[in-house]
């Protein structure tokens, strides 16, 4: 959820605050309901998902049900009590603070404040007391894992770190020059509370595109289009016909240009080749010149001055001919290098001109690989972009086929397992043995719904694979691969995941298993 949306969120709840404290609900392990009755007596809801990687708060009406399910959510239930005194943003970051009264009874309840970090695979919600120390927290995050703050209990709350952005409220037209010349794009860099989403709204409204470099006339129309956004972030669909062509010739250009770079990349290294191999070619001359001279000092070996740097022999055709010796060694030793190096450039000549023709070959099948993605349509670039990059030699990770016919991937080690569920398409399957080390499996579907022979099949891999290998009973987590990420600075094979199923299967490989 990006700044600004928050920003109109928060703006829309401020009438209503202080507001009254109806209770809280708890609709699964990663969302929280405040029912609030606001100033005006509106009653709503003010819903926080603060999981990964699609945290979001939002107002909505009706009721909410749901009890607490974690620790933190009964700890949150027991100090969450009072008024909603106010509801603030850092900056217009996706921090939001929630400020609550507390509570005089029996036993008073102290104020607090809750804390959501909306920041997609970072989210997280904390509870503070009144001095701002950490009273829980959904996911504790340690020093091994983020250097800059810890957020665990008993220690001061550390907000995200800072940083300089302008301010689209308070901004003026001349404070966007900075991105003259530059593609809209780049205004996520500078402007605070503009998302990729947003950014795009943003050139829906100013008639750009994102790879629009802005001229003088065009920093004007972003200046306004940001203005309005500010006053209303919704995001919108429509395009014109012209502005949708710009944006599809735009979507295939950002496709085709790191294609066409890497095979350029390797085209000029092929092209390097075949000049090294054409020097190598020229030096056959040099070749024949050594084999003279070594030809000649066996010849003159008695006219040949014990330890010396050169002489001058009587050549063949009886012209003087000038030879460079070593005079540490005999002539005759002189003469056997002059000889290994007139082989070794003649051995790389007669590897050129083997070479050559082949990499000609190689250059003409890029250069003409070069020339179809030049002239392919979108949905050609978009399969040559999610085609999954393997290295040279053996495939990265076993391969098996389904009993439907969907592919599966099975990681065979840390690097394998983040290579392939990195390759993975968003809406495959992921599968992990629950509690144990063990491979990621990926059940290539791309959104489909598999039968459920295909899902054991995966989860029986995923077991075999694992260090529950041979057991009985198996728990083994599943998921779409966009609920699945790798924490700052973790270990390659390391992974988070939400959103997840469980099955129980034999830790055995399944019947008729087929390896590609």
């Amino acid at each position: 959820m990006e700044g600004l949306l928050i920003h109109a969120l928060l703006r829309e709840l401020a009438p209503e605050l202080p507001a009254q404290n109806l209770g809280l609900a708890f609709p699964d392990e990663g969302s929280l309901a405040l029912l609030l009755k606001g100033r005006s007596g509106r009653i709503f809801n003010l819903v926080l998902r603060y999981r990964p990687p699609s945290p979001s708060l939002v107002l909505e009406g009706g009721t909410l049900l749901g009890e607490a399910k974690t620790p933190f959510q009964r700890m949150l239930q027991a100090r969450m009590r009072g008024p909603l005194l106010a509801a603030e943003q850092l900056k217009l970051d996706r921090v939001v603070f929630l400020r609550f009264a507390g509570e005089k009874g029996f036993v008073d309840t102290p104020p607090s404040t809750l804390v959501l970090e909306a920041t997609g695979r970072n989210a997280n919600l904390l509870l503070l007391d009144e001095a701002g120390r950490i009273l829980g927290v959904d996911r504790v995050i340690t020093q091994e894992v983020n250097r800059y703050r810890e957020l665990r209990p008993g220690l001061p709350y550390t907000p995200p770190p800072p940083y300089e952005k302008l301010d689209p409220r308070t901004l003026k037209a001349e404070d966007l020059r900075l991105l003259l010349g530059r593609p809209l794009k780049e205004v996520v860099r500078h402007v605070d509370g503009v998302g990729l989403e947003l950014m795009r709204e943003l050139a829906r409204r100013a008639g750009l595109t994102p790879e629009t470099p802005l001229d003088e006339a065009a920093l004007e129309r972003v200046f306004q289009a940001l203005k309005g956004l500010v006053e209303d972030p919704a995001l919108r669909t429509a395009l014109t016909e012209e502005l949708r062509a710009k944006w599809a010739e735009e979507e295939k250009e950002a496709l085709r240009k790191p294609l066409l770079e890497a095979l350029e990349r390797e085209r000029k290294t092929l092209l390097a080749r075949l000049a090294d191999y054409q020097r190598a070619l020229d030096r056959l001359e040099e070749a024949a010149a050594l084999r003279q001279k070594a030809d000649l000092l066996l010849a003159r070996l008695k006219e040949v001055p014990k330890g010396a740097e050169k002489v001058v022999l009587e050549g063949f055709d009886g012209k003087p001919v000038e030879v460079a010796l070593g005079p540490t060694v005999s002539p005759q030793e002189n003469a056997k290098k002059l000889y290994e190096r007139a082989r070794r450039l003649e051995a790389l000549a007669e590897r050129a001109l083997d070479l050559i023709p082949k990499t000609e070959a190689k250059v003409q099948a890029l250069e003409g690989e070069m020339a179809r993605l030049r002239q392919a349509d979108l949905a050609e670039l978009l399969a040559l972009t999610r085609k999954p990059r393997e290295g040279k030699g053996s495939k990265v990770g076993l391969r098996y086929t389904s009993p439907s016919g969907f592919a599966v991937w099975v990681g065979r080690n840390a690097k394998e397992n983040d290579l392939l569920t990195r390759a993975a398409h968003s809406e495959d399957l992921w599968f992990h043995a629950q509690g144990v080390p063990g491979s990621h499996v990926i059940l290539k579907v791309e959104g489909q719904n598999p039968p459920l022979e295909d899902l054991l099949f995966a989860a029986r891999l995923a077991a075999y694979h694992s260090k529950a290998r041979g057991e009985a009973q198996v728990p083994v987590d599943y998921t779409r691969k966009k609920h699945v990420w790798r924490p700052r600075k973790a270990a390659p094979g390391q992974a988070l995941y939400t959103h997840a199923k469980t099955l129980f299967v034999e830790g055995t490989l399944p019947k008729a298993v087929a390896e590609e």
